[in-house]
């Protein structure tokens, strides 16, 4: 139920702040402030999303849609009532027409405008996402079925690039042989990069950044050596940092980032394609001729797929098909990689080893002896030199 009416002057109590308002979750993160009330549009919350407003620590998050449609067990809802950020639900259209950096008041499901109230809508906690969350599982049959039946479409439609590499464009940077890292702002990315710094040390692979992914080595201390994606959540200042760019296009030639590159008047590539970014990301690798290609912050497991909530992750899972052994997960890396012992390093172990052992034995009577003896051979043999040059002389 939503309504739009005046009411007179409520007690001031629940949770007042200023508000950010964009249906798209991603765009409106940037912007938002720790305390503010994020409102979006956002039907069933997903994971990536949710850690991403947990990260911006909001006041609320408003939802003008049904942060749990019951498709799926879609996992966002969960992380932020977990985190004890409050969460209104089903709040409708006219929460979003509310002015952005004014005010307002969340009391309970209520939102109001000064004395007006704008929206109404469901108050979730633990319980409520639990229950619906078990309801949800019950109705993935019906979202596997559509995900299968997508996946036969995408591979109708896309079944000379997956399998032969027709569209894939030229590049500059030289793949052939080596180890590539392709980072997406997903899952856990933050943590798995700091895991891998020993890997990305010793094997130098080439830094592949998925949109927002370019900044994430950026805030990592290292430089992309490839930007990949339609350019609306990466920086400025990473488009700028000398990567080579590759622009997503779709196949009717819509290409939302060739503008914005071309008023940076920076150099780049279109990659037509109907996948998602992060897939064309690895089908460009493996076409290429990677040896290895490592993936940070990807879709790994059928519930992130779905938790994607898009018919496009059928891309995702024939893309992985594709590619086939040579792609592995970041947390498999940091599992089974440890780090090579290089000769100066053995140099200095056995070093430091000697200094240990030569400190413990001048604390002996017995090491005392001995060094006492090495000091005075020293002594003959110095003076049996002295005598000799002095004789040469």
């Amino acid at each position: 139920m939503r309504v739009l009416r005046s009411r007179g002057a409520p007690e001031a109590s629940g949770i007042v702040a200023p508000v950010r308002v964009d249906a798209r979750t991603k765009n409106l993160v940037p912007r938002l402030q720790p305390g503010e009330i994020a409102v979006i549009d956002h039907l069933d919350i997903d994971r990536v999303a949710a850690e991403s407003l947990v990260e911006r620590r909001p006041a609320a998050v408003l939802n003008a849609a049904r942060s749990i449609s019951g498709r799926y067990p879609n996992l966002g809802p969960e992380i932020l009532v977990a985190a004890g950020i409050p969460l209104v639900d089903d709040l409708g259209n006219d929460v979003m027409g509310l002015r952005e950096g004014r005010r307002i008041r969340v009391e309970g499901g209520q939102v109001f405008d000064g004395d007006t109230l704008v929206a109404e809508g469901s108050v979730q906690d633990v319980e409520t996402v639990a229950a619906a969350m078990v309801e949800a599982r019950e109705g993935l049959s019906v979202q596997l079925e559509s995900f299968a039946a997508n996946t036969m479409d995408f591979l109708r439609r896309e079944r000379e690039l997956l399998i032969d590499g027709v569209g894939v464009p030229k590049i500059s940077t030289q793949l052939e042989g080596r180890h590539v890292l392709i980072v997406v702002r997903g899952y856990h990315h933050k943590e798995d990069l700091a895991t891998l710094r020993p890997y990305v040390s010793e094997y130098r692979p080439v830094l592949v950044g998925v949109d927002g992914g370019a900044d994430a080595i950026v805030e990592a201390g290292w430089k992309p050596d490839l930007i990949v994606g339609d350019m609306d959540s990466v920086s400025d200042k990473a488009l700028a940092s000398g990567a080579e760019i590759v622009v997503h296009a779709y196949r009717d030639g819509r290409a939302p980032g060739l503008e914005r590159v071309a008023q940076l008047g920076l150099d780049h590539v279109v990659f037509p394609a109907a996948g998602t970014s992060e897939d064309i990301a690895m089908l460009l690798a493996d076409d290429k001729g990677a040896e290895l290609i490592v993936a940070v912050g990807t879709h790994a497991t059928l519930v992130e797929f779905l938790d994607k909530g898009r018919a496009g992750m059928a891309s995702t899972f024939l893309t992985r098909l594709r590619v086939g052994g040579k792609l592995v997960d970041a947390k498999g890396v940091s599992r089974l990689y440890r780090q090579r012992i290089s000769n100066l390093q053995l140099t200095l172990l056995v070093i430091a080893g000697l200094c240990a052992l030569g400190v413990a034995l001048a604390v002996t009577p017995a090491g005392q002896t001995f060094f006492g003896l090495v000091a005075a051979r020293f002594d003959d043999w110095f003076s049996w030199v002295s005598s000799l040059f002095g004789a040469l002389t």
